[in-house]
């Protein structure tokens, strides 16, 4: 009897990515107040065609903030609902030409968990219904302009399973074979041939494989040492 073929593409999956755009929500204000701390508040019922969020800030300075929303081309209006000791809650309406993910992630039936200011751009947490869905955000992205980074992938139906940390399966699964093959042993105990041959693949192919592989490994460890 064959094996049971698991369908990445439809298993629902957690992501971890950072994103940037000088019309991303308060990156104008982020740029001009580096001490500034903004996170997404999570709301339950949340209308997703809505532009009005609220959002929990610390800064020392909230006349100073308010000043620059005035001048910041992402906020069409902001109302304070509180502000005491270097934190407040604003409810905040975008303008019509900032650039969001919502939108997108909306439309491939996911959902933002959790949003943070960070550098000059937005750390998300996300969930959304599988890789393919990832995929039309990732196009989505790029289409419009934005810097993405995939840091961390969950699948969430696999508990014994750690992150991915932005490989693909067919990735993880050619770095996977080289280890344990012997591929990047000193001296090398197989070829890029020998390795390709256990996949089915071309040598090319492999080596693409490896190399963006390796790329997102990297890529992912640097971004998260940076942000942490």
């Amino acid at each position: 009897m064959a094996g049971r073929q698991t369908n990445y593409a439809t298993m629902p999956i957690s992501v971890k990515a950072y994103i940037e755009h000088e019309r991303l929500a308060f990156v104008p204000t982020m740029r001009q107040l580096d001490d500034v701390k903004i996170k997404v508040i999570t709301q339950v019922n949340t209308d997703p065609s809505s532009e009005i969020f609220p959002f929990l800030i610390e800064y020392d300075d909230f006349q100073d903030l308010e000043a620059m929303f005035e001048r910041d081309p992402t906020v069409n209006n902001f109302e304070p609902v509180s502000t005491a000791d270097g934190t407040g809650i604003y409810y905040i309406e975008y303008d019509e030409d900032t650039k969001l993910i919502s939108r997108v992630m909306t439309e491939v039936n996911g959902f933002m968990t959790q949003a943070e200011s960070k550098d000059r751009g937005w750390l998300v947490q996300l969930q959304l219904p599988g890789r393919q869905a990832l995929n039309t955000i990732w196009e989505h992205a790029k289409d419009e302009g934005f810097s993405i980074d995939i840091i961390e992938i969950y699948d969430n139906q696999q508990s014994d399973t750690g992150p991915s940390y932005g490989l693909t399966e067919e990735q993880e699964q050619a770095l996977r074979v080289a280890y344990e093959n012997g591929y990047f042993s000193e001296p090398r105990e197989m070829s890029l041939g020998g390795i390709a041959d256990e996949l089915d693949l071309s040598s090319t192919a492999m080596s693409g494989r490896i190399r963006r592989g390796i790329t997102n490994l990297i890529s992912a460890a640097l971004i998260e040492d940076e942000l942490e």
